[in-house]
């Protein structure tokens, strides 16, 4: 099996990124042209931002940590249609195809924040001071979360595929509602309620908490997030083992 998965890994690099000019080069571009066009915006008409003194860093705690939960599950959502071609050997299961594609997309994630957060601290005085726990908590809940809707997606996107049209429109308004480009503590009761069950929202709220030491971020539950990623991802890997021949000889 770990043969098995460098391998797709190795496949994963070379034709996502070394097709690509530049290839990791506009990975770590996105986010940062990004984070410069949000705090343009909401620098002009905002004094300070709504939590600490720098907006770039409030931006990118909420950013980052969405882009990343956004890229993997993208990435493991379409791993069977990436690799159906392979899945037809025996050694090669679909559960080879998901954790390449999710370890790919992952420590590119990884890579990409590190390298975000490094210029950012180095370059100003944002007055935060970074926790490696509290980071890696929710970089770890967003992985378990993207893996389990990515999972779910995977089987969804094969067996009706009006599904990934449907997806797209559905996640349109999500970054809105996640609270990245503000604080869940400013939502009004109750919409602070419905907004709860989104699990970005304790993602981000993590992210932001790991930067900011004032912040008590009292509605961030882990264990939800834990657990709505877990499930989904059993269900998920169920359904994928259970129809892999009709997924790739049928549908």
């Amino acid at each position: 099996m770990a043969r098995t998965v460098g391998a797709l890994i190795m496949r994963e690099v070379s034709s996502t990124y070394g097709k690509r000019v530049g290839g990791y080069l506009w990975v770590i571009l996105e986010p940062i042209a990004g984070i410069v066009l949000l705090t343009l915006i909401f620098s002009v008409a905002l004094r300070t931002p709504p939590i600490g003194t720098s907006f770039a860093v409030f931006y990118a705690t909420g950013l980052m940590p969405f882009m990343f939960y956004g890229t993997l599950s993208a990435a493991v959502a379409s791993s069977i249609s990436f690799s159906k071609p392979l899945l037809s050997y025996p050694a090669i299961t679909v559960t080879d195809a998901i954790i390449s594609r999710a370890l790919v997309n992952s420590i590119t994630g990884l890579l990409v924040g590190y390298i975000l957060f490094s210029i950012l601290l180095g370059i100003e005085e944002t007055r935060t001071n970074p926790q490696i726990g509290q980071i890696a908590l929710a970089y770890g809940m967003a992985f378990v979360l993207a893996l389990g809707v990515g999972s779910v997606n995977a089987f969804l996107f094969a067996a009706l595929p009006e599904w990934q049209s449907l997806w797209i429109i559905v996640n349109r308004p999500l970054m809105i509602v996640s609270c990245v480009l503000f604080m869940y503590d400013d939502v009004p009761h109750p919409y602070d309620d419905y907004l709860w069950w989104n699990p970005l929202i304790h993602v981000v709220g993590q992210m932001r908490k790991g930067f900011y030491l004032t912040y008590p971020g009292d509605y961030i539950s882990p264990v939800y997030v834990f657990s709505v990623g877990l499930v989904l991802w059993v269900i998920g890997t169920a359904l994928l083992l259970r129809y892999h021949r009709e997924i790739l000889f049928e549908w």
